[in-house]
């Protein structure tokens, strides 16, 4: 039996309908409206601190203060102060330092160095037709001096930041062989650096990865190409120590790799899904494995989760770093910038990254003191990656 509602009934229940819709708007305006004082009160707060500190030091303070040097301290306090490790505050040259490592270009003498208990810089690689090279500076030497300060009063990243400058620039150096110091002149120049390296071993090519920057997926899509014209039939794709980069690079290169499909996506602040990439047809077909450690990192775990979940890659070595949050690099009206946390990312199957990781199929440790020296390291005293060609040749047989 049909029921009828009457247009009087009709109308009543649109107006209590109407009436709810209104409640409800207002209920969450007010809720915004309260969150907003609150935040503006918050602000009042927190600059009458600084004003009330700032007044009480400059009446009181014996001494000279350096205007540059408070702000990029308030500055940069004010970040730290937020709680999250991953964001950061540039100064003006800092920010555009930064700049130069994300396009990959780089002014220097063409050295890979290390972190020393002595304190001093170690050289692990030098690279050929670099003017390091063409001084005769060797692998296994210490850079103790430059510019006459002694490097073990400087922080690692404060030494290494000395060895940058301007192209055609005179860098004054002393390193320290076989327990003697010598001291030489450089001429800083536009370093071309590979962060893709590759050897094939056995028909498997093994493509080292160290940064991932806007040079790297040129590089790494022209070794690929390479290997495959070598005569390769396996890719090992040698994530550790790669701390990570730009996600925009690692799209490209998973799309050289990867089939159609979506190449996972972030959720930013406000809980918008924005998927990071898309793929197209364009695939490679052979067998692949991924080494990592625990420093890769970053845009390193999306690219080998990601290559996880598509392409069934196996990965071995140990449980990765875990940073699954994106920066966003923001240029402030005065020239410095902060680089802060805006989203976090996730590979197409969803698995959480942050905190966590991702833990290898085929876990395999290295002995502590070849993992601290990966750059020289043998392949066959290099156990992580004989374990990555014996999967890649299992794989291959099937």
């Amino acid at each position: 039996m049909n029921k009828k509602i009457s247009l009087g009934a009709a109308i009543a229940f649109m107006v209590v309908l109407a009436g709810i819709t209104f409640c409800i708007t207002m209920m969450v305006s007010l809720n915004y409206f309260n969150t907003m004082v609150l935040n503006v009160k918050n602000r009042e707060e927190m600059y009458k601190k600084i004003a009330d500190l700032d007044r009480e030091v400059r009446q009181n303070f014996d001494g000279t203060i350096d205007e540059e040097a408070l702000l990029n301290s308030i500055s940069a306090g004010y970040v730290k102060g937020i709680g999250d490790k991953y964001s950061t505050y540039l100064t003006k040259e800092q920010y555009e330092e930064r700049l130069k490592d994300l396009s990959g270009k780089s002014v220097g003498i063409g050295v890979t160095v290390a972190k020393d208990d002595s304190g001093y810089l170690l050289i692990k690689k030098v690279l050929a037709e670099s003017p390091a090279k063409i001084a005769n500076l060797e692998v296994g030497d210490y850079i103790v001096s430059i510019n006459d300060t002694d490097l073990k009063t400087l922080s690692y990243d404060n030494a290494v930041r000395l060895i940058k400058g301007d192209a055609g620039s005179k860098l004054k150096l002393v390193y320290r062989r076989n327990g003697v110091d010598t001291p030489i002149d450089i001429i800083r120049k536009d370093i071309t650096i590979p962060y893709v390296e590759m050897q094939i071993l056995d028909k498997n090519a093994v493509i080292k990865i160290t940064d991932f920057n806007e040079k790297t997926p040129s590089q790494f899509i022209d070794a690929v190409n390479k290997a495959i014209k070598g005569g390769a039939t396996g890719l090992i794709f040698d994530l550790r120590d790669n701390g990570g980069g730009t996600v925009n690079s690692v799209i490209e290169m998973l799309d050289f790799l990867l089939p159609n499909g979506d190449l996972g996506y972030k959720i930013d602040n406000t809980g918008k899904k924005t998927v990071l990439g898309t793929s197209d047809k364009h695939q490679i077909s052979m067998p692949m494995v991924a080494l990592v450690n625990s420093k890769t990192a970053s845009a390193s775990e999306l690219f080998v989760s990601t290559l996880r979940d598509i392409n069934k890659t196996s990965i071995v070595g140990v449980n990765t770093y875990g940073k699954g949050v994106m920066q966003s690099l923001i240029k402030l009206t005065d020239g410095s910038a902060i680089n802060v946390t805006t989203a976090h990312f996730f590979p197409p199957s969803g698995q959480k990254i942050n905190g966590v990781g991702i833990k290898p199929e085929y876990e395999v440790k290295l002995k502590p003191e070849l993992e601290t020296n990966l750059i020289s390291i043998k392949p066959e005293q290099d156990t992580q990656l004989q374990k990555a060609l014996e999967v890649l040749n299992s794989k291959k047989a099937k």
